[in-house]
């Protein structure tokens, strides 16, 4: 399953509600798990973002349709990277001209 790296910044209305941020997570899990979507890890973080999270989705279109929901909230805003496994750039680079 295609995996996805998402590094988080809390919006103003997230930031003023930081002291709920673990539960909002472990509700999202929850909630996204009916769609195919598995939270891997979730750190909270120090710099420009305050979190980063793994999770993976069956396809780009699931991903997209969950993070956009997320954002929608008000309570973050993120930026979502497509991450590949070492065996996935593999096959990757073997199919490169």
């Amino acid at each position: 399953m295609p995996t996805y790296i998402s590094l988080v910044q809390f919006t103003d209305k997230g930031i003023q509600a930081a002291k709920e941020t673990t539960q909002r997570v472990s509700d999202w899990a929850a909630k996204v798990k009916s769609k195919g979507v598995n939270i891997k890890d979730m750190y909270w973080t120090l710099g420009h973002y305050d979190q980063v999270c793994v999770f993976e989705a069956p396809n780009d279109e699931t991903a997209a349709s969950v993070l956009l929901a997320a954002d929608m909230l008000g309570n973050i805003r993120t930026q979502t990277m497509r991450a590949f496994t070492g065996s996935e750039m593999k096959t990757i680079l073997d199919k490169a001209p």
